[in-house]
């Protein structure tokens, strides 16, 4: 390995280690470890490693073809520790600002989405309603109109056989309207004992379903 390539090893694990360090703070500013169970903790811990491993390799592998020594390990501390003595502080103000910064920025765009989709939309739905309300309205007013056009028709045309049918009503002997009107009588009797009958059955089954 020649000078060069060593010189670059180093500045490039010296940067390694400065990334790592702050990716550790990055890591457990949105962890949050009291919050979270210990197996989850555990878990997150161990992939965020294998994730840092496996960048370290893979700048090792660009800068060097993954040849190891001793002096990597010390370039990675030495990265580390200089991030945590000097670049820490402003790090971690820089990193607070930009949360905040996408959290403002988030807000905003759900208010720009409440204002320019959601709001018209809903509008829509509501002027849709109201115009179809106004429609079944306006269909309900003329059938009703129809129908009380056609039952005044009905009565203006059938009053000539209402009044012929009361004729013949008192031309049919009194016995047999007696019999008639009795029978008559009877049915709604029945009629009526029948309903009597379901009710009481109706009733009794709601008592059960309330049990």
């Amino acid at each position: 390995m020649s000078l060069t390539t060593q010189f670059y090893t180093m500045l490039a694990m010296f940067g390694m280690g400065s990334f790592m360090g702050a990716g550790l703070d990055t890591y457990g500013r949105f962890l949050k470890r009291p919050l979270r169970a210990r197996w989850v903790v555990f878990i997150n811990d161990l992939m965020f490693w294998i994730v840092q491993g496996l960048i370290l390799f893979y700048v090792l592998l660009l800068v060097n073809e993954g040849e190891l020594r001793v002096y990597i390990f010390l370039a990675v501390l030495c990265g580390y520790a200089a991030y945590q003595s000097l670049l820490k502080s402003v790090y971690l103000h820089i990193l607070d600002r930009m949360i905040q910064m996408s959290i403002r920025v988030y807000r905003l765009v759900i208010r720009l989405g409440q204002l320019v989709v959601i709001r018209p939309i809903v509008g829509l739905v509501q002027l849709l309603i109201v115009f179809l309300l106004g429609i079944v309205k306006i269909l309900w007013s003329i059938v009703k109109w129809a129908f009380q056009f056609i039952y005044s028709l009905a009565k203006i045309i059938l009053a000539p056989v209402r009044f012929i049918l009361r004729l013949l009503w008192k031309l049919v002997p009194r016995v047999i309207r007696n019999n008639f009107v009795s029978n008559i009588q009877k049915l709604a009797g029945i009629l009526r004992r029948i309903k009597n009958k379901t009710n009481k059955v109706k009733q009794w089954w709601n008592r059960i379903r309330k049990k």
